[in-house]
């Protein structure tokens, strides 16, 4: 089974978690046990002090003197000397247990006589341990002699170290408890935030998967803020963008060649089925067949243009000298046709563009001129630098297109009559011209030229290049 990124997440954080409560809490008992042991050695070595500076000092309430018997010396200290809590004092004198500490203890030690006996044999200080009922108990012994008394004594003082210890495990255990439940709290806390972080994600995997079921592009995601979930739905929406643009064009793509050469493959098989055995039927046949395959291969180079021109490497910037550039159209275009070839204007410009593609919409646009004029008429073609902004145009003498249409004609498939009245082409010159216009950054539109006819204008940023593909919608 799959785990999500969701639990993946929260479970990662818990074992973060986890490990970092139980170091701390395992290093806060090794500290507290280190302290307790500390503070039992310190309280040892504090009691032999209370005692070496009482032993000096002592004297006998009755006679006023220093005391001389050592059974009286530990009574007395024991009666001014309080022990804490789960301490006990107790005193020994000629290897019997003597004296005990006035407050009680959980555990009597004075009654057990194996024990009192091996404290009895203590000529020095010393430390042991001892199990009881109550758990280990560390004691000190320290012995006493008082000058003129024979008598050997030892002042015992007893720490019930378990019970202290106690203590620190129910600290332990609460502090254990408050980890568990501080996880469990962090968990929960961490599975919402989580949810509310991985929401986007989620989002693009639902907005993906109905894309596939329903192939619609349209659809975009919107994620507030800065983070880099935000930025990572904005690649998605990026990317569907470009999905987009290349489902669009591949669709315009498949409709125009379906739509435009059904016509001439139709011809083409209709001839060949209908083509007989006389060879003037067949060369006339293969005559027209291979005037159609031309067709068609113009119609696909052309469409090829047009699905190219929405592609990122359509266009291969350099410097373009547009006085050159006119004046070269114009030498190209005179093979086109008799006309009356001119140019108007040249601009003393260098402009960054792709001169192929102008050329080829120039050409195009030429083309188009000499298809709507007759032997003798005026083709036009100039530059000029106009308030920061590249005039190309191609203007004619001949009919002009009517206001109706002079939007409708860069559409792909749109055919204008020329001067014969017959419709020539596929209908894809002037919408070429228009994408590679928009590629720059311009666009193309046509007007009455002086003195009538038309005039198509190229309109092209100067400097904007940082624009390349955005057709600008103010000129």
């Amino acid at each position: 089974m799959r785990m999500s990124a969701r639990a993946r997440i929260v479970g990662w954080m818990l074992a973060v978690v986890g490990l970092a409560l139980t170091v701390s809490i395992f290093a806060t008992w090794t500290v507290l046990l280190a302290r307790l042991d500390n503070r039992v050695r310190l309280e040892f070595e504090n009691e032999a002090e209370k005692l070496r500076r009482y032993a000096p000092t002592a004297v006998d309430p009755r006679t006023g003197r220093p005391v001389t018997d050592v059974a009286e010396l530990l009574t007395g200290y024991l009666a001014i000397n309080s022990p804490d809590r789960w301490e006990t004092f107790f005193s020994i004198v000629d290897g019997h247990a003597h004296k005990v500490s006035a407050l009680p203890s959980p555990v009597r030690l004075d009654t057990d006589d194996t024990l009192v006996r091996r404290m009895a044999t203590a000529t020095r200080p010393f430390r042991g341990a001892v199990d009881t009922a109550e758990g280990t108990v560390q004691y000190a012994v320290i012995p006493v002699t008082v000058a003129g008394d024979p008598r050997h004594a030892q002042f015992v003082s007893a720490v019930f170290y378990d019970l202290h210890r106690g203590e620190i495990v129910d600290a332990m255990r609460v502090l254990g408890v408050s980890a568990v439940a501080a996880t469990a709290l962090a968990g929960a806390a961490g599975w919402f935030v989580a949810g509310r972080v991985l929401a986007p994600v989620r989002i693009i995997s639902q907005t993906a998967e109905q894309i596939t079921d329903s192939s619609d592009l349209t659809r975009r995601l919107d994620v507030p803020g800065d983070d880099d979930v935000a930025a990572l739905a904005a690649t998605f929406n990026h990317m569907l963008d470009r999905l987009e643009r290349a489902f669009v064009v591949q669709r315009h793509f498949m409709d125009d060649a379906g739509h435009e050469l059904r016509t001439p493959i139709t011809v083409i098989r209709g001839h060949l089925e209908l083509m007989g055995d006389d060879p003037a039927d067949r060369a006339e046949t293969l005559a027209l067949v291979t005037d159609e395959l031309d067709r068609m291969n113009r119609i696909v180079d052309d469409l090829l243009t047009l699905a190219k021109a929405e592609q990122p490497g359509f266009l291969a910037l350099d410097h373009v000298e547009l006085a050159d550039l006119t004046v070269s159209v114009v030498a190209k275009a005179r093979a086109l046709g008799e006309r009356q070839w001119r140019v108007d204007e040249v601009a003393e410009a260098r402009l960054p563009a792709d001169r192929q593609r102008l050329t080829q919409a120039l050409m195009q646009l030429v083309a188009n001129a000499v298809r709507h004029t007759r032997d003798g008429d005026l083709i036009a073609v100039g530059s000029a630098v106009r308030d920061g902004w590249i005039d190309l145009w191609v203007r004619d003498s001949g009919p002009g297109v009517p206001p109706g249409d002079r939007e409708r004609i860069f559409g792909r498939f749109i055919r204008g009559a020329g001067r014969t009245g017959t419709h020539d082409g596929a209908g894809l010159g002037l919408a070429i011209v228009r994408s590679i216009a928009q590629a720059h950054g311009g666009r193309v539109h046509v007007t009455e030229a002086p003195g009538g006819g038309a005039c198509f204008v190229m309109t092209l940023p100067l400097w904007e290049f940082w624009r390349l593909g955005e057709p600008d919608s103010d000129r």
